[in-house]
């Protein structure tokens, strides 16, 4: 069956388009029928290749995407729709992508999704039982045909056709920020994302950043710039870090403030902003943008698409008018002053200050892994030899009363604290992010707790670069959790090569070792 958005994006000669719309809380409410009524028009138009439907926005409740989807895809164009971790654990997310494969919804944007901020009688529990990486990991696996165990044997179902995607953010101050975002782009195309959208923002440097990245690592799959028809209203909510991960900086906010003077209170300026960023996207190289704004009416859609089409050919002329950086941030690439945007040559990381302070509990950890729980070395062969003769691996009290006291340990038996720079996703991540940072971090600081706890990937990337190990956070892919080993020693499982960190550092199983030893 033909998918429109997806041919769009795989071709060439076209740009492709997505709107957003946002279904709002409620079921027969004007946001739906307003939702709907863009859609019908949308379809009729034929200039829009997908629309986008929000998973819960800001982190509060609305009508779940896919009900909004099914409806949209019966008026004849292609739903997009957002596909959270925050509120689904791994078999919710499977049986939705079921129902979705029936209903013949193929397009997916998969993230990680906004902390959770209110529900019925107060804030509700955050899941985040599967990053993106791994989502995207399920999705791909259901494409090939997932092999499911049974008491039979094994089951295979019939492939389904979803085309998926992720999302990346370059707008990020600091270096340890950026970088994580980077590494998490390269792990989520490596797990079967077939396109990228970009976060908001609106610095043209940025969005040339990040398609650069691109190409230098051959993250050969095409990219969406996220263009926003942005009111001064919203402006002055995301400049207040309010909508984390949508940066507008002070520079933009003023000239935004001054342009609602206007008679038509800016709206024509800030339409012609937007077919800018349009016209700039197009000329970069990218494959698509992603339309959003608050009450966008459909032809003003249609004059995004158009004049950006006009102003395309000139690109280059409307890169000095988008020179909206974070003041002292970080970029990857060193700058063209000639054109304002960047050359091909990244700048030298190595001497730039650290973003977190590594204090002396790092060394001591460092140095109890090498003696300790490094395979086949020091302490690690005597440990293995001790925890085979333990029978009951829910007996841990000493292991779990050091690490609650070193890293308020949640007992979840599935460690990751060697994969992370010995910091908990677990406990010190509110969205427990085991692959990298989530979109939402801001000036360094944690999207759930702004300007009181530092991101737990600018802490682990800053103490790996003071001893220049900072692509271990690029090098392997951390599976999920296993909740088989909740309130289970994680030592155990380490030592008798039952956890994650078997496969990676090559750490047999019992019956693993058995096997290998010769017969008599």
């Amino acid at each position: 069956m033909e998918n429109r958005f997806k041919e769009s994006l795989l071709d060439k000669k076209t740009m492709s388009v997505t709107w957003e719309l946002i279904p709002g809380r409620g079921a027969h409410e004007k946001a739906q029928e307003n939702a709907l009524y863009s859609a019908e028009q949308a379809a009729k138009g034929g200039k829009v290749h997908a629309l986008a439907i929000t998973d819960n926005p800001g982190g509060n409740p609305a009508m779940l995407a896919d009900c909004l989807g099914q409806e949209i895809l019966k008026l004849g164009i292609e739903p997009l729709v957002h596909f959270t971790c925050k509120d689904k654990n791994r078999n919710q997310m499977e049986s939705q992508l079921y129902a979705l494969d029936r209903t013949e919804i193929r397009n997916l944007l998969v993230m990680t999704g906004d902390y959770s901020v209110s529900g019925f009688k107060g804030r509700p529990k955050p899941v985040f039982d599967l990053d993106p990486t791994h989502t995207l990991e399920l999705i791909t696996k259901m494409n090939q045909g997932l092999s499911v165990p049974g008491p039979k044997g094994v089951t295979h179902h019939q492939p389904s056709d979803f085309f998926a995607g992720a999302a990346v953010s370059p707008f990020k101050a600091t270096e340890a920020e950026q970088m994580v975002q980077y590494f998490k782009m390269k792990k989520k195309i490596a797990s079967g994302a077939q396109f990228i959208v970009t976060q908001l923002g609106y610095d043209a440097r940025k969005f040339h950043e990040v398609i650069q990245f691109m190409r230098l690592n051959d993250l050969n799959v095409p990219i969406i710039g996220n263009i926003y028809v942005l009111s001064y209203g919203a402006a002055r909510i995301m400049n207040q870090n309010r909508l984390p991960g949508c940066v507008v900086t002070d520079k933009l906010l003023a000239e935004l403030e001054q342009e609602k003077m206007a008679e038509d209170k800016g709206v024509s300026g800030r339409l012609l902003r937007t077919a800018k960023m349009y016209a700039f996207m197009k000329g970069m190289g990218f494959d698509g943008v992603h339309i959003g704004g608050n009450n966008i009416k459909y032809e003003q859609v249609e004059f995004i698409i158009d004049k950006g089409e006009e102003l395309s050919a000139n690109w280059m002329d409307f890169i000095k008018e988008f020179d909206y950086p974070i003041p002292g941030g970080f970029y990857y690439y060193e700058k063209d002053e000639k054109t304002g945007l960047n050359t091909s040559i990244p700048i030298d990381r190595k001497n730039l200050p650290l973003n977190a302070p590594v204090g002396a509990g790092f060394r001591t950890l460092r140095l109890m892994h090498s003696l300790v729980f490094t395979p086949h070395k020091g302490l690690f062969p005597l440990m293995r030899k001790i925890y085979k003769l333990k029978k009951n691996p829910r007996k841990h009290s000493f292991e779990h009363i050091i690490k609650v006291i070193s890293n308020d340990c949640k007992d979840c038996g599935d460690c990751a604290l060697l994969d992370l720079a010995y910091l908990c996703p677990m406990s010190q991540c509110p969205k427990n992010q085991r692959n990298g940072a989530c979109g939402g971090s801001y000036q360094g600081w944690c999207e759930a707790y702004p300007n009181q706890k530092k991101c737990i990937y600018v802490r682990a990337y800053s103490r790996l670069k003071k001893y220049n190990k900072e692509q271990q956070l690029d090098s392997y892919s951390i599976p999920p959790a296993n909740w088989d080993f909740y309130q289970t020693s994680s030592w155990s499982n380490f030592y008798l090569g039952r956890d994650h960190s078997a496969s990676i550092l090559g750490i047999p199983t019992l019956e693993q070792e058995s096997s290998l030893k010769p017969k008599l």
